[in-house]
C-alpha cells in the first residue's frame, strides 16, 4: 500500500466530517478544509457528538476518542494540503463546484498523491479532467451516515490507474470500510437503482396511489427496506435526490430517469426534508 498517513478532507458537511470521523478514527492524521472557521468548528463538534454515542455504546473508549479527536486539524487555507498523502473531497454535488476544487487542488497537493471524490453521481471522467493528474483520480463514495455505513463505491474514470484503485481500495479497508468496484456512469450502482425508487415513490404521492406513510410502510414491511424511501428522501435532502436525478437523466438521456414534478416543487418551496424542518414528513 501506498504510505497514507494523512488525509485531506475538502468540506466538513454531513459527508466530509463523516469522512474525517472515520478516518481518525482508523488512526489517521486529517487534514479538514473549510471555507470559513465556522463551518470548522461546527464539523468538529458534531465529530465530537458522534464518537460520544460510540463511547456510550462500548464501540470505543475515552482515550480513543480524545485520540481520534487531536489527530484532526481543521484549516481554511487550501495550501495545508501539501501535508495530505491521500485526498477526498466531500463538497456539493455540483459539477462546477468540484471542478474548480479539483483544478485547485492539482496545483497544491504534491505531484503522484491521489485525489479522490466522494460524488454520488457525477462523473469521475470529466472530473480528471480538470487534472494533470487523471490516472490519480479516482470516486471513493461513501455512504451515510459515513461512521455507520460499511460501503464505498471505488468509482474507476475512463485514465484511472491500477496502482490508484489498489492504493484507494486498500486505504477503504485500512478505515473499516468494504469497497465494490463501480464503473464511471452516471449515479454508479447505488444513485442509479436507489433514486428512480425514490423518484417513483414520489409518483405515487402525486398520482395519489398511497399517502407518504402508507408508501413507506409498504416498503418497509413488503421489501424489508429498514427505512422508506420517502423517509430516505427526506434524510438525503429532497435538493440532492433532484441533483442526482438530474445528473442521471442528462447523462443517459433516458425518460425513465425525469425528476418527478413533485420532487421539483418542494424542492423550489424549500421543503427539503429533515436539514429544514419539513419534506414527505415534518421534524
Amino acid at each position: 500500500m501506498v504510505d497514507i498517513k494523512t488525509i485531506g478532507v475538502i468540506g466538513g458537511g454531513t459527508m466530509g466530517n463523516g469522512i474525517a470521523h472515520v478516518a481518525a478514527k482508523s488512526g489517521f492524521r486529517v487534514v479538514l478544509l473549510e471555507i470559513e472557521q465556522a463551518l470548522i468548528e461546527r464539523a468538529l463538534s458534531t465529530i465530537s457528538r458522534n464518537l460520544d454515542r460510540e463511547v456510550a455504546k462500548n464501540k470505543i473508549t475515552e482515550s480513543d476518542k480524545s485520540s481520534a479527536i487531536q489527530r484532526i486539524t481543521g484549516t481554511t487555507n487550501s495550501a495545508a494540503m501539501v501535508e495530505a498523502d491521500f485526498v477526498i473531497e466531500a463538497v456539493v454535488e455540483n459539477l462546477e463546484v468540484k471542478s474548480k476544487i479539483f483544478g485547485k487542488l492539482d496545483e497544491v497537493v504534491r505531484p503522484g498523491i491521489i485525489l479522490a471524490s466522494n460524488t454520488s453521481s457525477i462523473s469521475i471522467t470529466r472530473i480528471a479532467s480538470k487534472t494533470k493528474r487523471a490516472d490519480k483520480v479516482i470516486g471513493m463514495h461513501f455512504m451515510n451516515p459515513v461512521p455507520v455505513m460499511t460501503l464505498v463505491e471505488v468509482v474507476r474514470g475512463l485514465a484511472t490507474s491500477d496502482e490508484t484503485f489498489q492504493a484507494t481500495k486498500q486505504l477503504a479497508e485500512a478505515m473499516g470500510k468494504t469497497p465494490v468496484e463501480v464503473s464511471d456512469y452516471p449515479g454508479f450502482v447505488s444513485n442509479r437503482v436507489l433514486m428512480p425508487m425514490i423518484n417513483e415513490a414520489i409518483y405515487c404521492v402525486m398520482e395519489g396511489v398511497g399517502t407518504p406513510e402508507a408508501i413507506d410502510q409498504v416498503m418497509k414491511l413488503g421489501m424489508n427496506h429498514p427505512i422508506g424511501p420517502l423517509a430516505l428522501a427526506d434524510l438525503i435532502g429532497l435538493d440532492v435526490c433532484l441533483d442526482i436525478m438530474e445528473v442521471i437523466h442528462g447523462g443517459l438521456g433516458d425518460t425513465k430517469y425525469r425528476a418527478c414534478p413533485l420532487l421539483r416543487k418542494m424542492v423550489d418551496a424549500g421543503y427539503l426534508g429533515r436539514k429544514s424542518g419539513r419534506g414527505f414528513y415534518q421534524y
